[in-house]
This record gives C-alpha cells, structure tokens and sequence, in this order.
C-alpha cells in the first residue's frame, strides 16, 4: 500500500540567502534515501517546501513496507569451500554459520563461475522492511548532509545541547493521516506545526495537519503561511507588477528569491523618498535600496528613477500607515548617505586622485594600482592605434580608469566601480569617451553582457583584461580546477568576444607580446603568453560550441590556432558549408592522407624548397591531371581568399574531388626515384596548401 508522505521541521528564522539550498537539500537527502531504499514507486513525485520557518518535502506513492528482494551472495570459491573429498570444508561451515546460514548444504548452494575462478553462492529472499526504520535512516542521513552555511549550538528544554543550523521546535512525520514516530534533534514526530507568526492569534497558532496530501492547503488556510518557495516567489512578482503600474519595477532574481525567503506571507506596499535625493546617480539609488533594504526601485519607461519604491512585508493589514512609514524612515538616512558621498567625492578630480593609486597594492609581486594604471595606458594606446583610434584619449581613460576606487562612494559600495568614475569624469569635463571608458573597461562583466560600445572603450577593456591574464599567469596564479580568484576566464573570455564580435584585426600573438613587454621591469618575470594563448584557445572552443557549432568544425579552425579572429565565424560557417557537400567526406580523408605523408616527408620537402612542382618529371596521367587541375582552380581560390569568400573557397576545392582520387588511386607516391618522389611530394604540399587555407579540413574527417 502506498501513501503521501511529509515530513516537516520546524525551527527558527534559517538563514535568507541559504534557505533555497537548504530547502532541495533536505528535500533531496530524504528522496534518494528512500529510493535507495526501495521505498518509493517508479512514478513517486516529491515536492520540496521552504519558508523562513520550515523545511519540509512531500513525496507522493510512499510504500508502508519495502518489497522483499532476492539477494545472490557469493560465499566461497569451490577450491576452499569442499576439502578433496568434495565435502564441505570448515572454511564453509565457518563461513556459513558467519552468515547465519548454518542450514545451507551444498546442493542449496549454485556454483558458477566468479572471473577465472569457480565459487559458490547463494541466492536468498530479503523481507523487506518497515517505513518507519527507512526513513529514520534516511532522514537523519539528509540532515547530517544539509549545506549549513554555520552551525548553531543550542540547548533544548531537557537541557539536552543539540546543533542545527537554528533552534529546531517541532517535526512532522506522516503517512497519509498516520503519525511516523520519528526522532530528530530532540524532538519526537507528531502532526502539528506552527501558523504565521503575526498573522495568527497566539493561543490560536498551532496547525494540525490531518492528512499528508493537505500540507500546503492547510498552511495556507489555517496557517497563513505559503510553504512553497516558488509560489512565494511568483505571487511577489505578480503584485509588484501590479503596484508598479505604469511604472517598471526592477526586480532582480537575486533579490527575488531572497525575499521570498523572508517571509511566509507576502504582501507588497507602496512607499516614497524626497525628490531631492534624484539628483544623486540613480545606480547609487537603485543599490544602496536592492542591497542594505530589500526594496523595490521603479523607474519610468525611459528608465528614470522615481521617487517610489516598492516594499514586501510579512505582514497583510488593511491599515499599512505604519509599516509604510517605518520603512520610509528607514531608507531616508541611506539616501542621505548616497548622496553625501557624491557631493563630497565631487569635489576632488579625478586626476587629482591618481596618487592614492600608487598607494594600493595591486599585487605584491606586480606592484601597485598605480603602476598597473602605467601598464594598462601604455597597453590601451598601442591598440586604439592599432583599431583606428585616438592613442591619446585611450591612455588618459586607461589612467583615469581605477581612479574612482579611492572615492568614497566606491568605498561603500564597490559594486559601483566604473559606474562612479563615469559620473565623475563627466563632472571633470573629461572627454564623453573618458568618461564612458570608466564604466565600458570593465565590459563584458559576465556571460552575455554588453560590449564597450566606443573605440576607447574597447581599447582599454581589451588593455584590461590582458595585462589582468599575463601579469597574474605570470606569477604563478593561472586557474586550477574550480579555483579562478582573479577571473581570468572571465578576462579571457571578455578578450575572445570583443576580438570576435567586434571583428578586430589584431593578432592575438602580438596583443600577448606587447602585454608582456610591459612587465619587463617586474622582477623575476617569465613570459607566459604561450599558455595564455594556449588558454585562450581552449576558451574560444567552448565559445564557438556555443553558437551551434560542431567539435570537427571548430577543430578545422582552431587547431590552426588564427592569430586574428575577425573572420573565424566567417570561417566556421564555410566549413560548415563545405562539410555538407557531398565531395567534402572524400577530400577530408585525402588531406588527412597528404599531411601524414608530408609530416613523414618534412626533410625531403626541406630539400626541395620553393621550387615547386616540375612539370617534365610529370608521368602518370593520374599526377598529371591533378597538377592541371590544381594549376586551374588556384587563380579562383586565391581570388575568393582575398575577397573574404570563405565558402567560395572551399566549395572550389570540391572540384579537384575525381583528380585527388585518381592520384591516391594510380599513382604510388613514394617512389624509389628520389626526383620522382619529392616532385610529387612537392605536387602534393602545394595541394595541402591550397586545401587548408581556410581551415584544417582534415579534422572533418577525425
């Protein structure tokens, strides 16, 4: 017979920012130990519920008794289990009467074979067991798992000390509508829990729940509490759309879900702020509100800040005056704050802020954010040259860059860095594109984020996040495993998609030389741009395999490892192109074929050198037909290559498909004719040239 299950545990208010995890934790944890088990049906559904008082899980199509199971032991191997008389030896019949299979005898026994040897075994039938014993294992095995961000130590009313995440008050273990006397932190499974804190009359707090299936009904009628998560997190959603009205709420999913993980009954109100306090950069606003308040700003459809917030209480009331209030009062001197920093920060230059630089250790081995400033400008002007810019104000924004972090808005809020230096050097009379490269350098902060969206501002993101990946490789803090602390697959990646999607002509190899020119007064530096491209180039595979193209495809491109990437999507799309053309299978084996060849063959090509293909030396009809076709279709080739015509070029190669067959056919390369063998190996080098000039198309064909 199978039933609902639930299991709920009561305790105090459990860490916001944790509860999500805690929540599918312990949810998890008590699911696969009753699966392992067998305690659950192949369509069993577990449900997992969290709210700031609660974790609980209810798992539909629990068994009250696990089936009984056929279980095969091996005992012994027949050599040690029968004596050479072919009765049983006292090795088995200690072994059996270990088991508490004493009244086994032989002939019970199967003998089969066990690797290379021969044993005995014995198949039996388990009786399954109860629920009750199971889900004690499995709960406690669940518990003991949690991702407890820090343990409480605690002391229960018996004056027994137990530690949990918080001071644990009730368990609920039901089987459909019977108790499970479960034991857990002290506390024995019964069938009652708490209501809302506030919304429920003290005397009048406790809920019963009567039968597994009505958990989350009764909560919520009787309780006030909405156990899910989720519907916490939708129903907040919805009425903070609803209060915005015209307006747009900014409702980060962070910021979502730690809400909803504040309260067991939302309810949304509208508040205000003074006007006056607009005049301050509403990113400061907009932060200061989401990250020490929880609040909700709004803004106007062009994205202006208003002067209302939105707020989610715990509390439904229909006279809110004083929770509106209270939480006014409470935002004002935050605002105020924001605001007294941008004055204040206002009155000093950013220039004028440079010095401070020089006094913040950047790394010890590489100096400080003075110096890195030095490295970044020199390294930001070489490229704004290098992708038509203007050298100078790519340097003076590079300086300029970390001037903000020693402001004293930056310093209470650093996730403004960038945004603040933009603010303020548009208030030094800085250049538009200074004041954009503040904020723009630190672009793409993260996977799909925006690009710099001017010239300087590429120059100096680019500036950035190289002299980032060379100097700290440099040092020995390349990433290993998970561990990343400086973000250098962040950089890298940032570096991959400006170069790509911006279509730069730069090398990769000379931004990583000129990188590392810089560090060349930093004691005890070692070039390492070779693993840094190296790195690189592992990065833009997984980039590349996320726009939909396939492992061999990006082999063909990357294994040449393109110092420019302008053209690599370009290049991509012709391979893929070629590669559903029905010659492309025959000639991807053919090149396959000719660069093993030619890699066995390096020193006889060395001899020939820029020669070329001798024409007299021509024979066989198969060689000769190969080098008039190749002769043929180079001019096109080389006409498409130049043009950009990637696909051109490589669709033209599917015309020496019959010739390149023929040669592989008749005409037996390595002949004992030295002249004869290296004019054909020079035949085939200038085909191998032709072939992988777009790419590496034998790796279609790995």
């Amino acid at each position: 017979m199978t039933q609902t299950l639930l299991i709920e545990l009561l305790t105090e208010e459990l860490p916001p920012k944790a509860l999500a995890k805690l929540g599918k934790a312990f949810a998890d944890g008590i699911v696969n130990g009753l699966k392992s088990r067998d305690f659950l049906e192949a369509d069993s559904v577990a449900t997992a519920y969290a709210t700031p008082r609660r974790l609980a899980v209810s798992i539909t199509k629990v068994r009250a008794v696990s089936p009984d199971k056929m279980i095969r032991e091996k005992i012994l191997p027949v050599s040690v289990a029968l004596d050479a008389a072919g009765s049983p030896s006292a090795p088995l019949l200690k072994k059996l009467a270990a088991m508490n299979l004493s009244h086994v005898t032989v002939a019970d026994m199967e003998r089969a074979q066990d690797g290379k040897a021969e044993s005995f075994f014995y198949t039996s039938l388990a009786a399954g067991s109860n629920l009750l014993v199971g889900l004690q294992s499995a709960l406690e095995e669940s518990v003991a798992k949690l991702p407890i961000p820090k343990v409480m130590s605690y002391q229960r009313p018996d004056g027994a000390t137990v530690q949990f995440v918080r001071p644990a008050h009730a368990l609920i273990a039901l089987h459909g509508s019977t108790v499970l006397p479960l034991t857990l932190l002290g506390l024995t499974a019964a069938n009652v829990t708490e209501g809302h804190r506030f919304l429920t009359a003290p005397g009048q707090r406790a809920v019963t729940i009567a039968e597994a299936d009505a958990y989350a009904a009764t909560l919520k009628s009787e309780g006030k509490v909405l156990a899910s998560v989720e519907e916490r997190k939708e129903q907040i959603r919805a009425e903070l759309l609803a209060k915005a009205g015209a307006d747009l709420v900014l409702m980060p999913e962070a910021l979502l879900d730690e809400v909803s993980a504040l309260v067991e009954w939302p309810v949304v109100y509208e508040c205000n702020f003074e006007e006056e306090f607009l005049a301050v950069p509403q990113e400061c606003l907009i932060l200061t509100m989401q990250t020490n308040q929880k609040y909700f700003a709004l803004t106007d459809t062009n994205g202006k800040l208003r002067s209302r917030f939105l707020i989610v209480s715990n509390i439904a009331t229909d006279t809110p005056d004083a929770i509106i209030n209270g939480n006014e009062r409470v935002v004002r001197p935050r605002l105020s704050d924001a605001k007294f920093f941008f004055e204040q920060d206002k009155k000093k230059t950013l220039e004028s802020r440079l010095p401070l630089l020089d006094k913040i250790v950047y790394h010890n081995k590489l100096g400080t954010q003075g110096a890195r400033g030095e490295r970044v400008a020199a390294l930001a002007g070489f490229i704004a040259t290098a992708i038509g810019g203007d050298a100078t104000l790519a340097q003076r924004a590079a300086k300029l860059s970390k001037a903000d972090l020693v402001t004293e808005m930056v310093g209470e809020f650093p996730e403004l860095q960038g945004i603040m230096g933009t603010y303020y050097a548009r208030n030094d009379g800085e250049p538009e594109d200074v004041a954009l490269a503040a904020s723009e350098h630190y672009q793409p902060r993260f996977a799909g984020d925006a690009l710099p969206t001017t010239v300087t501002g590429t120059a100096v993101a680019l500036a950035d996040k190289l002299e980032t990946l060379v100097g700290i490789w440099a040092i020995g803090l390349a990433p290993t495993g998970d561990k990343d602390p400086f973000a250098l697959r962040r950089h890298a990646l940032g570096v991959l998609r400006m170069l790509i999607e911006k279509r730069l002509s730069l090398s990769i190899s000379s931004l990583l030389a000129q990188a590392a020119q810089l560090f060349q007064s930093v004691p005890g530096f070692k070039d390492p741009s070779a693993d840094v491209a190296t790195f690189m180039y592992d990065r833009l595979r997984g980039i590349l395999r996320e726009r939909g193209f396939s492992v061999n495809e990006i082999e063909a491109v990357v294994a040449q490892n393109p110092d420019r990437l302008d053209d690599i999507v370009q290049r991509l799309e012709a391979v893929q192109a070629f590669a559903a053309l029905p010659e492309s299978a025959s000639l991807a084996a053919a090149n396959k074929r000719i660069t093993n060849i030619l890699k066995k063959n390096e020193e006889a090509l060395a001899a020939v050198g820029e020669q070329g293909v001798n024409v007299s030396l021509l024979q066989d009809t198969a060689e000769k037909n190969l080098n008039t076709a190749v002769v043929r279709v180079l001019p096109e080739i080389d006409a498409a290559f130049n043009n950009g015509d990637f696909a051109g070029t490589l669709k033209t190669l599917a015309q020496l498909k019959d010739e390149v067959d023929a040669f592989f056919n008749d005409v037996m390369v390595m002949a004992e004719d030295v002249a004869l063998r290296n004019n054909r190996l020079a035949l085939l080098s200038s085909l191998h040239g032709m072939m992988n000039r777009v790419a590496d198309i034998s790796k279609l064909a790995a």
